[in-house]
């Protein structure tokens, strides 16, 4: 017998190179995830395999935030500095910038469709910039600033399908682009936060293709799914199809209006609200629901003066609210006209998707299966830092890392580093 009969031959998965992946950051990185519940702040590292490695964390309860929009340039910043501190401390290193997550200006997609003359010549590399920069400047013309520049496909004449176009000759090149913009206004203020606390703003990542990059597995990128990240004050929706990001949306309703109504249906303080969401919240009738009772402190009374309520009360508080949510999710889908792109599938994810009953709820009134996104543990952070709630914070991570970076490297570096919003950041820093 050989003596390689009995060895166990290696997997495709392990006899493949591990590579990483195009523009991964080199050395360690920050991400900064300002959300309306929480400000979260990791520092990382692109291992030999690719992957991401945890080198310090630091969360805080969210100041000055609202809706994704900062509200309150103080109290934000003190949150953010008292995160990325801790992250810092942890990690022995200080951070000059982070890539952070884009809440605030209203975010929105748009699809573009852009015809650049070529003249019978091959096209270049410059030709596929300038087209990327018209996207640009249209959108700043309306008072938004661009965010994420994709190339859907391209058209060669009257050839269509094309996925890179360069050196091929043609007349005409036409582009389909994605574009996700923002309202310039919040930009500046993202930027007057973070000038504030020494940091640069090195990159901005739409919050819902954030928490796509972390819970979504290749096969649904290609197929087609739509995530849905119920965040503390947003709600997010990011649309997948064929590898790339197709439309993102975001409402201004996530999980602190559900403790906002239960404080007034129950009158009592918000904090008590929120506990009892956590502890006891569910959208769904239970068996013994009439006959568990809870003990619930009222606003003004003492701590020692408590309200026995069935916990059915809860349901009927916090059941017409997710629907409401929902339901202005679908409308907003079937605005966007992408029912056959956004495939069969629904992924919800961030804290509000993990309210007992949201699974089932998401899957009559979307009329899809549905399934709870969790991200996939990252080495160095803890497991309570690892569930639907951190979705956004770890695709930033994942983002640093060089997932989702689009197939064609057409960032243009010196629009990009001289656009209004940079040129702002850069001359706050050196003022303030």
């Amino acid at each position: 017998m050989s003596r390689m009969s009995g060895a166990r031959m290696p997997s495709l998965t392990e006899s493949a190179p591990k590579l990483k992946r195009k523009r991964a950051r080199s050395g360690p990185y920050g991400v900064l995830d300002i959300g309306s519940s929480k400000v979260v702040c990791l520092i990382g590292r692109v291992e030999g395999d690719g992957r991401p490695r945890v080198l310090g964390y630091g969360w805080q309860r969210a100041r000055g935030v609202k809706g994704g929009n900062i509200v309150d340039l103080q109290e934000a910043e003190h949150a953010i500095r008292a995160a990325v501190a801790q992250a810092e401390e942890m990690a022995d290193l200080k951070l000059s910038g982070a890539i952070v997550n884009l809440s605030c200006g209203q975010p929105a997609s748009r699809l573009m469709n852009i015809q650049w003359p070529i003249g019978g010549r091959a096209v270049t590399e410059a030709d596929l910039r300038a087209v990327l920069s018209e996207g640009r400047r249209r959108a700043q013309d309306e008072g938004r600033e661009t965010v994420h520049a994709t190339t859907l496909g391209f058209t060669i004449d009257s050839t269509s399908g094309v996925e890179d176009p360069r050196g091929m000759m043609c007349e005409t090149l036409g582009a389909r682009l994605h574009m996700v913009d923002a309202s310039s206004a919040a930009l500046r203020n993202l930027g007057l936060c973070l000038a504030g606390c020494d940091l640069e703003v090195e990159e901005l990542v739409s919050a819902p293709f954030a928490a796509a990059l972390a819970v979504l597995v290749e096969d649904e990128k290609q197929l087609g799914a739509t995530v849905i990240d119920m965040g503390g004050g947003t709600t997010g929706i990011a649309v997948y199809g064929d590898g790339h990001l197709l439309h993102t949306a975001q409402l201004p309703v996530g999980g602190w209006q559900v403790t906002n109504d239960l404080a007034r249906g129950l009158a009592t303080p918000l904090g008590h609200a929120e506990r009892m969401k956590t502890l006891h919240g569910s959208c769904m009738d239970g068996g013994n629901d009439l006959k568990e009772m809870l003990s619930v402190p009222q606003v003004g009374e003492d701590e020692d003066q408590l309200t026995q309520m069935p916990r059915t009360r809860l349901v009927e508080i916090i059941r017409p609210r997710l629907e409401e949510t929902l339901e202005l999710v679908r409308d907003r889908l079937e605005g966007a006209l992408l029912d056959s792109e956004a495939g069969a599938r629904v992924v919800l994810t961030g804290g509000a998707s993990q309210l007992v009953g949201v699974r089932e709820m998401a899957a009559r009134i979307l009329d899809k299966p549905v399934r709870i996104g969790r991200p996939q543990p990252v080495p160095g952070l803890p497991d309570s830092a690892s569930g639907p709630d951190f979705a956004t914070t770890l695709g930033l991570l994942h983002w640093g890392a060089g997932e989702g970076r689009p197939l064609l490297d057409l960032d243009p570096g010196p629009d990009r580093s001289g656009g209004r919003f940079i040129r702002f950041v850069n001359w706050l820093r050196e003022r303030v």
